[in-house]
């Protein structure tokens, strides 16, 4: 394999710094860096044009911040797409673990996000927690993109053998190597090999503490750490672990 690919992180996140260089080194090839929000989709997009053999940008308005929606920001949102050819949307979805905002606040926001992927032809990264129901009823109501992939897929084999007919990818997660997440990984070891992804969701979703190969203050996630997350899981799924790589370059179009 030539490299390490991070399906999902927060590169932009501040509480990371600048962590490139460290994450290259520990043989990090490709992130995909989420906005999840319109005010950080100006440093997705810096981050892009100052690493363009690195960042794989993705924009789009995770249901946590809804709320926050502008005035046309599906037009802004068209717009940055288009400026990053190779860009995906995402991070996106909907979930019912927060009160607010509510569902029928995301809902809306969420289905606009899924007409502009696939009016542009773009996969789409999808977060989904404890809104299963709603998730396919927005499906029903508007068709998903081609591809769209699943972060951190927490969900049933029943709701992941739903979602797989309609374009679902899914990615794995270092969190899941926590010993109290392990019926995750029962999942993941049902799904087909060459629909798995691998993320760090960082700086959030760290692993245990012997799969922090690069530690971070407050217990954040490393993008580096991916190596380390990358190998076990492979260990742990029963996958060679070039399939990750695989199987993103294919997802993203690389």
């Amino acid at each position: 394999m030539s490299g390490w690919i991070d399906a999902h992180n927060h590169l932009q996140d501040p509480r990371l710094g600048d962590v490139v260089a460290e994450t290259k080194r520990a043989g990090v090839a490709r992130c995909v860096v989420n906005a999840t929000r319109e005010e950080d989709w100006q440093a997705v997009s810096d981050l892009a044009e100052q690493h363009p053999d690195f960042v794989i940008p993705a924009f789009g308005i995770h249901p946590w911040h809804a709320h926050t929606a502008g005035d046309r920001w599906q037009d802004r949102l068209r717009g940055l797409l288009e400026k990053h050819p190779r860009s995906s949307v995402g991070e996106i979805g909907l979930d019912k673990w927060v009160a607010e905002p509510s569902i029928e606040i995301q809902m809306p926001v969420f289905l606009d996000q899924l007409r502009i992927a696939r009016e542009l032809d773009r996969p789409a990264t999808i977060h989904c927690l404890k809104a299963w129901g709603p998730l396919f009823d927005a499906f029903d109501e508007c068709e998903p993109p081609a591809r769209f992939l699943m972060h951190s897929f927490n969900g049933s084999i029943e709701s992941a053998r739903r979602l797989l007919p309609l374009g679902a990818w899914f990615s794995c997660s270092g969190y899941f190597l926590q010993p109290r997440k392990s019926t995750a990984l029962d999942v993941f070891r049902e799904l087909p090999p060459d629909r798995i992804l691998l993320e760090t969701d960082a700086p959030d979703m760290a692993p245990p503490e012997e799969f922090r190969s690069h530690p971070l203050p407050e217990n954040h996630n490393h993008p580096a750490n991916l190596t380390a997350i990358g190998k076990a899981l492979a260990g742990k799924l029963g996958i060679d672990p070039g399939i990750f790589e695989r199987n993103a370059r294919s997802f993203f179009g690389l």
